[in-house]
């Protein structure tokens, strides 16, 4: 690039000192008004086809600027082509710049993979002190007010069974909180079983039906994938409850292609405005665990016509 614009500029000068050379222009001691139009005039040429000429050299780099000011990193997989007439530096560049590119998507899958791993190991423990030192806990002081209301005296009776319905429901509380930290069904029986035993819970705890249309024969998926699309269901049931306000929700999981593609549609309130691309919250943990598995997440929703989130796998 330096040793083009080098040339540019240099033969643009031989050729302004040629045409002072061989033209029958001359320059007098004290210059005319004349002469001043003339070297004005020219000076005016050469700088013109200097920009012309230096524009189409640099051009290659402005259209590589744009491309990479458009290159979004939450869409993995885009990369800078390079134009077939591009200078040999802008090429070098492209390839640098698609290299940086493809370490950083290589670091962030990793990193993002260890870290959905730790996530669920932490939760995998919390579920079990859940279960295992609150929910037994609770139990026990069920079984205690049980016999606690056969020796009370009548007065005290009403409250008694009250504390031990209160410890009953804590309990019942914890095991829920439990099974959602750790979805056992999904090891055990499958992704499409997982994502039953889901849409009836959230069914029973919300009373919002839910209206399943799954795949009987789902291909095999890696156990991130299957992971990825139960947490990113069970996100969008959530969100659906808390903020959609709805009075039904569908679950689709079907094959298309070459892709898996899970959908979450409510008739709610609806997602708008800026709120579909918010990268904090919720959505900003789906679109991440799409990230991990080369999948897509879409979000979509129109005010008062309800949400639809669509997450896309690719199947190996």
């Amino acid at each position: 690039m330096f040793r083009r614009v080098v040339a540019v500029n240099t033969a643009l000068m031989v050729a302004a000192a040629l045409v002072l050379a061989l033209s029958p222009a001359t320059i007098s001691p004290h210059v005319t008004t004349e002469e001043w139009i003339v070297l004005a005039c020219a000076t005016a040429v050469v700088v013109v086809a200097n920009m012309v000429i230096l524009r189409r050299v640099f051009e290659p780099l402005r259209r590589l600027e744009c491309a990479m000011r458009d290159v979004d990193p939450n869409v993995p997989g885009r990369r800078v082509s390079v134009a077939p007439l591009v200078t040999h530096e802008v090429g070098q560049v492209t390839a640098a710049f698609n290299d940086v590119l493809e370490r950083l998507e290589r670091e962030r899958a990793e990193s993002g993979r260890r870290a959905m791993l730790a996530q669920e190991s932490e939760r995998l423990r919390v579920a079990r002190e859940l279960h295992d030192e609150v929910g037994q806990l609770l139990t026990g002081v069920v079984l205690q007010m049980d016999g606690l209301t056969r020796r009370v005296p009548a007065t005290l009776y009403d409250e008694v069974v009250e504390i031990r319905e209160a410890a009953r429901d804590g309990g019942d509380a914890v095991r829920e909180i439990a099974r959602g930290l750790r979805p056992p069904a999904l090891s055990e029986f499958g992704l499409r079983t997982a994502l039953i035993t889901l849409a009836t819970g959230f069914a029973e705890r919300t009373g919002v039906p839910v209206h399943d249309d799954l795949d009987v024969a789902l291909p095999a998926l890696s156990p991130e994938a299957e992971l990825a699309i139960y947490r990113v269901a069970q996100e969008g049931l959530t969100n659906a409850a808390r903020h959609g306000q709805p009075t039904t929700v569908t679950l689709d999981l079907h094959r298309r292609d070459h892709t898996l593609v899970l959908r979450v549609r409510d008739d709610g309130r609806g997602i708008t405005g800026s709120a579909t691309t918010d990268r904090g919250g919720g959505l900003a943990g789906m679109r991440e665990r799409a990230l991990l598995v080369g999948g897509r997440l879409h979000v979509e929703g129109a005010r008062g016509r309800g949400t639809t989130v669509q997450l896309e796998v690719p199947l190996p």
